[in-house]
């Protein structure tokens, strides 16, 4: 399928990051837009981003994923706006018989009402309280909370708890919330992460075109971090041949906003963001295409992809050894930390509901 080809006529696109809506692989058939012989006009119509609603039975997802440095994650939204051309979540919209290309930026689920079905889960007399990511999949402060606020419900319910939290993203959105998250990491209980991809303006609007500026994303920051918040700047992904010699700048850029750790993953490519992501480079940047490429597959074993545990994330080889060295001769020069500080599990307290007996001791 060529590209742009899955667009039906008239329609055409601003700010996005993929211009091709293949199928899903779980679909049985695909689909391809195709000039039917008439000549009628077409009225330009740009593709709008369209959001449905989900009624969640369960808020925790769990996993056992032995790299990963947490074990439960919130996910408020299916999908992300910001339409990062590289998002390795990309391939989660299959499960919805959706693209992972256009429909994952354009077709969103939110899911209000998950903030009260965490409260119900987390009043479970077998819940056993560990730091909760959010963030880790799509981000939680897209354009799209802006509207339905639901980051914002689960934080009060978090805080309401005392529960432990690590948030990751790079939406602005979570300004506001500061109010809410500053206390939490006054007591230890919270957190957060800031992608920064590039200090290219250019470079992230082709990559990252509805997400904030990388001069924007420092500035949030400036003010977590002036909120007494601490916060990690991820070089977050690391992409070879475009991206990787700017590791030592944005880590310093990062510091000077007031970030106190910072660590990079490299590119991963899994799944159909590997299509996606090659179909991207050669349109935007034909120049150097062949040689990110290689670049990406000497990280992953000569394929585009790696998925398995201890080297899907750090990537494996000379390459991957000289990225990580140069990431821990930046922190040591920085003064910065690989890791933020551990979150206290000891202040988590089930919160009584109206009608409920207190206890007496």
């Amino acid at each position: 399928m060529t590209r742009r080809a899955s667009l039906l006529p008239g329609q055409r696109l601003r700010a996005r990051g993929a211009d091709t809506n293949r199928a899903g692989r779980y679909e049985a058939t695909d689909r391809e837009a195709f000039d039917d012989g008439w000549d009628l006009p077409e009225d330009e119509r740009l593709v709008a981003t369209e959001v449905r609603i989900e009624r969640p039975r369960s808020a925790l997802s769990f996993n056992r994923s032995p790299d990963l440095p947490f074990d439960r994650s919130i996910n408020p939204y299916r999908g992300c706006e910001h339409g990062c051309i590289y998002c390795y979540a990309r391939p989660t919209h299959a499960y919805l018989n959706l693209s992972p290309g256009l429909d994952f930026e354009t077709r969103l689920i939110a899911r209000p009402g998950i903030a009260a079905v965490l409260d119900k889960e987390l009043r479970r007399p077998a819940y056993r309280v560990a730091p909760l990511a959010i963030g880790t999949n799509t981000d939680p402060y897209q354009p799209v909370e802006r509207d339905h606020a639901i980051m914002r419900e689960v934080l009060s319910v978090l805080a309401a708890f005392r529960h432990p939290v690590w948030i990751t993203t790079r939406g602005t959105t979570i300004e506001r919330d500061i109010d809410l998250i500053a206390p939490m990491a006054a007591e230890g209980l919270a957190s957060v992460s800031i992608s920064v991809t590039t200090l290219d303006a250019d470079l992230a609007r082709k990559m990252e075109p509805r997400a904030p500026a990388p001069r924007r994303r420092l500035q949030i920051i400036e003010r977590l971090a002036r909120a007494g918040i601490p916060v990690r700047i991820q070089v977050s992904p690391l992409i070879p041949a475009l991206t990787d010699h700017e590791l030592e700048a944005v880590m310093q850029a990062g510091r000077d906003a007031g970030a106190t750790a910072a660590n990079t993953i490299p590119l991963r490519l899994p799944l159909e963001v590997s299509t996606l992501f090659r179909d991207w480079l050669e349109a935007t940047f034909p120049d150097r295409a062949a040689r990110v490429m290689g670049r990406v597959r000497e990280l992953h074993g000569g394929r585009d992809y790696d998925p398995d545990f201890g080297t899907r994330m750090r990537g494996q080889g000379l390459w991957a050894d000289l990225i990580h060295r140069r990431a821990d001769l930046a922190r040591r020069r920085l003064g910065l930390s690989e890791g933020l500080p551990a979150l206290r599990c000891d202040l988590f307290r089930v919160t009584p509901r109206p009608g409920d007996q207190l206890t007496l001791f």
